[in-house]
């Protein structure tokens, strides 16, 4: 009795949380201008294409960051860089690296892993976001990086 009582409240509970959730998918397609913000360019001739970072609502969406070859090719120095870059990016949008929730990490080689961890570790407060770590195909980071970080915070 107690399990089918239990199975009728979780339906109805899904059923109730299935159309909130198409209500928030609808709202979210259709923003109005007051709701979206370029905050930041990125190094690029067309900054509309690649803006640096975007204020949604109460959300910050930092875009892929990379060195470049700041230190050439030395995994640590180029992801406190990265990391350098992507927090004045989030300070700029009103967030900080303690806000933030996900983070993919791009490395050009996955050997580098552990070097990028070490200077990663710590840096975004006690509660550290979910990440993705992925090794991308030969040549796959754009210009001369040898990672790439890009995140989603909120505000």
């Amino acid at each position: 009795m107690e399990s089918s009582r239990r199975s009728v409240i979780t339906r109805i509970f899904s059923a109730i949380a299935g159309v909130a959730g198409l209500s928030l998918v609808a709202r979210s397609q259709t923003p109005s201008d007051s709701d979206q913000l370029f905050l930041s360019a990125r190094a690029s001739p067309d900054v509309k294409l690649y803006p640096g970072s975007i204020r949604y609502g109460n959300l910050v969406f930092v875009s892929g960051t990379g060195a470049d070859a700041e230190s050439e090719f030395e995994i640590k120095a180029d992801t406190d860089f990265v990391l350098k870059k992507m927090e004045k990016r989030l300070i700029a949008a009103g967030s900080s690296m303690e806000k933030v929730l996900k983070v993919t990490v791009f490395l050009s080689d996955m050997a580098d892993f552990e070097g990028m961890n070490s200077i990663y570790k710590g840096r975004f407060g006690k509660n550290p976001p979910v990440r993705s770590t992925v090794a991308v195909a030969k040549g796959g980071i754009p210009g001369k990086s040898i990672v790439e970080i890009d995140c989603i915070a909120y505000v």
